[in-house]
């Protein structure tokens, strides 16, 4: 039977406990590891969210009931445990924090008993994630799990002392909105109040950071909660959490200096890790020719080279065929893989066909000097051995390319560069390498909807230098946006805003918004704007993103403490699921039924 507490008070979480204080009474909180019965003494693994201490039972130190209790012992009771902090009697356990001590147990409750856990509560669990997410609360008691959330809650509390000391104020914006659809889909909310009508969960708070600098709160920030009905993918959740800042009277530079200052301080506190400053920084052009992506991973070489000029007169139709269309070849070096086996090979063409090309056109330079490629028959020698000098190949080199238009080329060979990494293991997390990406285009082209989406949001500042543009070149504008980012992986993204009554028009005409739709979806925003807007710039980081890469996991459902997996769905709890008919009436919405093979409903 359970006990209760009966004015006990804990004194100490497990590893907070050191050999400084050997020889004074301590009371200890938390759940049996492990117990271990050696006959007269009974070992226990004592854990909490601190780490683990040994507890020793012992018949000469311990009432006679308090050793029948101990006897009782299993996995994951809650105990409180009241005794001596003693030097280890047997060999120091160097794995542990608390490995050159143990408490020697004087009283013993047990506060809760339990049953068999469904899986084992350990460090780097084998259990299947599923199984694990149905039972999260136990799942959650793992001290890797542990660790993550933990470094989270510090990471987010060194955010907010940085920011308040930099002048930022923590405003919370609603939760509930205008739905204003651009990009992913809005989780809606039905009204009760007034029937047939919805808001909409935040994707982000932008309009309403804005806003707040139209009011003249000069520095916002929020750890804000954002949705996103989004289509499936393994790592992504329908709400997430971002690192949110808007600030006045700025432009790019102050933007990237405030938070460059802001990662070395999070970095520092929450890992140890020294963030050199000032960051790198690169075109959104660099980037895409240099590594074949806008979110480069830095931290292995294997850049894109361009080959079209040496190759736009051989003998090779893919090469030639490409360039007339307007594309380009472009290749990549696997330094050291010229022995790579025809298999290895072949699945590399596979994985390149999933991000559009047509097929990999490759090159071995044997130790010997000479060639082995699947198209060098359509060559001379002179300009294989061209091909060769601009790809810095030497003897034992693999090369590979692709040839096609620029967007299909540079996500073929971006994606390609890091598989090969993976597979030879070139990914280190130990090292962290930043990046700023600048200067992205503002708008992309929609072959779907037939016209210009905004790259970021309609409220991205095109780079003064290019305005005369958005008249004759639209896709020609760069826009005043940055991306920040971590090893391969974008961590955050913001822009400077328009905040001149004219460009904002032009950019919602270039997007296909006749003025009343404009003023539909945005009119509030623009209204504001009527009233004195300062210039302004913001940025937002993907907290979970950031915490998975300080943490050197793999998903982000690791540091989140109750996730979605793929579909949406919560394991544990069930949700989504079916609501009473009531609530659906006091709604006034009406559930269309679906119907079978035969027709009916």
């Amino acid at each position: 039977m359970a006990e209760a507490m009966k004015g006990l008070k804990r004194t100490h979480r497990c590893a907070e406990v050191t050999k400084n204080e050997i020889g004074s009474e301590v009371t200890l909180m938390g759940w049996v590891q492990k117990s271990r019965n050696k006959g007269g003494i009974i070992f226990v693994d004592l854990r909490d969210r601190s780490g683990i201490m040994q507890i020793i039972f012992e018949e000469s130190d311990i009432k006679a009931e308090g050793f029948a209790k101990a006897e009782k012992l299993r996995s994951e009771f809650v105990i409180a445990v009241v005794g001596r902090v003693e030097a280890r009697s047997g060999a120091v356990n160097e794995n542990l924090a608390t490995g050159e001590i143990e408490i020697r147990a004087t009283e013993l409750r047990i506060l809760s008993e339990a049953q068999t856990p469904p899986f084992p509560i350990e460090e780097d669990s084998k259990t299947k994630e599923d199984i694990r997410l149905k039972y999260r609360y136990l799942d959650l008691r793992r001290p890797d799990i542990q660790r993550n959330l933990m470094l989270r809650s510090k990471v987010a509390t060194s955010v907010r002392n940085f920011l308040s000391e930099e002048g930022f104020m923590e405003v919370e914006t609603p939760m509930l909105i205008k739905s204003t659809p651009e990009g992913a889909r809005d989780y809606l909310v039905p009204s009760r109040v007034h029937p047939g009508n919805f808001y909409a969960l935040p994707q982000s708070p932008q309009l309403f950071k804005q806003l707040l600098m139209c009011s003249g709160y000069d520095r916002y920030f929020q750890i804000a909660k954002c949705f996103r009905d989004e289509d499936l993918r393994a790592d992504r959740q329908p709400e997430f959490t971002q690192i949110d800042m808007e600030l006045s009277f700025v432009d790019i530079d102050d933007v990237i200096d405030v938070n460059e200052r802001l990662l070395k301080k999070i970095f520092k506190d929450a890992i140890g890790i020294d963030v050199q400053l000032p960051i790198q920084r690169m075109t959104w052009q660099e980037a895409m020719d240099r590594f074949g992506s806008d979110k480069p991973d830095t931290r292995f070489g294997m850049e894109l080279k361009d080959i079209s000029d040496l190759v736009s007169g051989c003998g090779f139709g893919v090469f030639t065929g490409a360039l007339e269309n307007g594309g380009s070849v472009r290749g990549i070096n696997a330094n050291g893989q010229g022995d790579m086996p025809r298999k290895k090979i072949d699945a590399l063409v596979n994985f390149a066909k999933d991000f559009g090309a047509k097929g990999l056109a490759y090159l071995a330079i044997n130790e010997d000097g000479t060639y082995k490629s699947s198209f060098a028959k359509f060559m001379t020698e002179e300009e294989l051995a061209a091909i060769v000098e601009r790809m810095e190949g030497k003897p034992g080199d693999l090369l590979f390319f692709a040839a096609d238009k620029n967007s299909v080329v540079w996500d073929v060979l971006g994606n390609l560069r890091l598989e090969i990494a993976r597979n030879l293991e070139l990914l280190d997390k130990d090292k962290f390498n930043f990046l700023w990406v600048t200067e992205f285009p503002l708008l992309e082209w929609s072959e779907e909807q037939n016209r210009y989406v905004a790259m970021h949001h309609p409220f991205t500042m095109p780079m003064e230098e290019d305005l005369e543009k958005l008249e004759t070149a639209p896709g020609e504008v760069r826009a005043k946006a940055y991306d920040i980012v971590l090893n391969g992986t974008e961590i955050g993204g913001g822009s400077v805003r328009i905040f001149q009554s004219d460009i904002q028009s032009k950019m919602f005409e270039i997007l296909g918004f006749t003025p009343e739709e404009a003023e539909e979806r945005f009119g509030f925003l623009l209204n504001a704007f009527k009233y004195g807007v300062p210039p302004h710039a913001g940025l937002a980081y993907g907290f979970d993103r950031l915490i998975m890469l300080m943490a050197k996991v793999d998903s982000i459902r690791e540091v989140i403490a109750f996730p979605k997996v793929k579909d949406a769905s919560c394991l544990m709890t069930n949700a989504p699921d079916v609501v009473d008919e009531k609530q659906l009436e006091e709604l006034e919405i009406a559930i269309a039924g679906k119907k079978n093979e035969d027709g009916e409903e």
